[in-house]
């Protein structure tokens, strides 16, 4: 099963996949003239500004909602994933493609306003597939289908589920029982502990109580944990740099030469430098978008759901998001790693996902894995669980527009989420992710095609919005 998901994960984000990614946010910066430097103080401010107009969610809210769905595993296992498989270099590609991604980001929540449905009862749906629809016209439909299933499948298989609880109940279990000693049962030949059982069946009793309340819940719930955790995690990635603050400089050199197979051409292999730019780009990428998802088009199915009657004014509240989540929370993740990396007292002994970055910020604050534990537990708990909530309304979207609002295939498909979440726990790290990876950028193959084909609508959206504000 993993040798046949690591193929289809290597076809599906191939070199056509990265430069599709790239060149969108490359294309966009350009229609835009560069929002994402020109424009991002103002994207913060939008975020507190009262919104007036259509909708269901606050400016903040909306944000929140679509933060409660990027910042989970991904900041902080899918950073190790990266490093672990692509190298150091992994994160200057991340880095690059949450950069282009800002201008991604305001572009399609921006159109996700322009496009989106209000229906009578104040109901609203939006989000690629009523932007391809509507902006591309009706003989593209078959493309906003086709993402809509695609997001479907990413909330049911991948970043929505299995991922999330996951990384929860790996955390759980590192912190409680460690040495896997206290055994449940055996499933499928590996050994099930107490702690991964009863931290998975927990956080799904609580998912389908905050489920049955809908959007309004889901909101309330990102309001809170989310800023709240994400000041938690920042302040221990702060406090882990300034400790190593010495460091910083090698590690930034080991990212560069990584990124661009320095140490390799060094050695004389010009085929395996080019094999590792290539590794480094693809799981760079992948994993930035499966963090800050721009480009997905998972973010502007919660935007569109904004009270507001400014497509723009959404697009610069929703980039601020890539800047948050990945520039900030994942580059204090990843730098993390890479100090420790630096250090040859450092050995990670092959670990992957949250071991990783548990080991790497425990060595760095001089051997404290019990707090480091303690810490990373929570932050990664709370984080894929609101995760988990915001995933679960992109993908109900999804099925709402490929139903036609038939709200009984929503509930059945509500069940069968949850059933999901219930059976990620027992799946591998590297299953999990590579799942995630091949569905992710499925989604984000159709959405990309049509920010590209509607960049000019984008451009004079953003021309119109400054114009009247100038």
């Amino acid at each position: 099963m993993q040798n046949t998901l690591a193929a289809l994960d290597d076809l599906v984000w191939g070199l056509p996949t990265i430069a599709l990614i790239l060149g969108t946010g490359a294309i966009l910066t350009w229609r835009t003239r560069g929002v994402q430097f020109t424009k991002l103080g103002l994207s913060f401010r939008k975020v507190f500004a009262k919104s007036e107009g259509h909708g269901e969610l606050s400016n903040f809210s909306a944000l929140c909602t679509a933060l409660s769905a990027t910042i989970g595993t991904g900041n902080i296992v899918g950073v190790a994933t990266a490093i672990a498989a692509g190298g150091a270099g992994a994160l200057f590609w991340m880095c690059v493609a949450a950069v282009l991604g800002c201008a991604t980001k305001y572009a399609e929540c921006a159109l996700a306003i322009k496009y989106r449905e209000i229906k009578p009862d104040g109901h609203v749906l939006g989000g690629p597939f009523y932007v391809i629809e509507r902006g591309m016209g009706k003989k593209w439909k078959w493309l906003a289908v086709l993402f809509a299933l695609f997001g479907v499948a990413a909330g049911l298989l991948g970043i929505g589920t299995t991922t999330q609880i996951n990384g929860i109940t790996s955390a759980t279990n590192m912190f409680f029982d460690p040495a896997n000693s206290h055994v449940a049962f055996v499933l499928a030949g590996q050994s099930v502990t107490w702690a991964t059982a009863l931290s998975g069946a927990a956080v799904t009793a609580c998912v389908a109580l905050v489920l049955i309340g809908g959007l309004s819940r889901i909101a309330a719930v990102a309001n809170k944990i989310v800023p709240t955790m994400a000041l938690v995690y920042v302040a221990l990635g702060i406090t882990t740099l300034v400790i190593n603050a010495d460091k910083i400089p090698d590690a930034l050199a080991l990212i560069v030469k990584s990124a661009f197979g320095f140490e390799a051409a060094a050695g004389g292999a010009l085929g395996w430098t080019i094999a590792q730019i290539v590794e480094s780009m693809q799981k760079g990428v992948a994993r930035g978008i499966f963090s800050n998802e721009a480009g997905l088009g998972s973010a502007p199915i919660a935007a569109a759901a904004a009270r507001t009657s400014e497509p723009v004014e959404q697009g610069l509240v929703q980039m601020s998001g890539v800047v948050i989540d990945t520039l900030v929370v994942c580059m204090m993740t990843g730098l993390a790693i890479v100090v420790a990396f630096c250090d040859p007292g450092f050995s990670h002994g092959g670990l992957k996902g949250v071991d990783l970055t548990a080991a790497a910020f425990a060595h760095n604050l001089g051997g404290a894995s019990a707090i480091v534990s303690f810490l990373l537990m929570p932050s990664l708990a709370f984080f894929a669980f609101t995760t988990i909530l915001g995933w679960d309304y992109y993908s109900e979207k999804c099925l709402e527009y490929l139903s036609n609002s038939r709200m009984k295939w929503v509930m059945a498909y509500r069940a069968l989420f949850i059933c999901a979440v219930a059976a990620g726990p027992y799946f591998s790290v590297v299953e999990v992710f590579q799942i995630a990876d091949i569905t992710n950028g499925l989604m984000a193959i159709p959405n990309c095609i049509a920010l590209i084909a509607l960049s000019g609508v984008v451009a004079k959206e953003t021309e119109k919005y400054f114009a009247k504000k100038s």
